[in-house]
């Protein structure tokens, strides 16, 4: 993730591609994760306030890159074992958990993006 975060900016501005946001470029209303490329590109850069303005959850993610990668190395060498399968009450619980977190970032972005706030024109 951080490898990509590095090298996306050079790339975009050598050939002008993007990835925008489906939903956003359909209705107009920013998806949960809108913001999450500029956020990761300003976390590789050391720009952490940046990211935040861009979307918070991006330092969750950050959190669990960082986790997976000696994870997955210390079971692939058997030095720990794989993970347990969780109960269908753990898996139900740890959904919701994810739907607060999504509608919350949802939350972010409508208000740090305006989307429904009266546009001030003067005259």
């Amino acid at each position: 993730m951080a490898g990509a975060a590095a090298v996306w900016p050079s790339f975009t501005a050598s050939t002008g591609a993007g990835l925008p946001c489906p939903l956003r470029a359909l209705i107009g209303v920013p998806c949960p994760f809108c913001g999450l490329t500029t956020a990761a590109i300003a976390l590789v850069r050391g720009r952490a306030e940046t990211a935040f303005q861009a979307n918070p959850l991006i330092f969750g993610l950050a959190v669990l890159a960082v986790a997976v990668g000696p994870l997955v190395a210390l079971r692939a060498f058997g030095v720990m074992s794989g993970p347990r399968p969780w109960s269908s009450h753990r898996q139900r619980r740890w959904g919701q958990v994810a739907v607060l977190v999504a509608a919350a970032s949802w939350l972010f972005q409508l208000h740090r993006l305006g989307v429904g706030r009266p546009s001030l024109r003067i005259i």
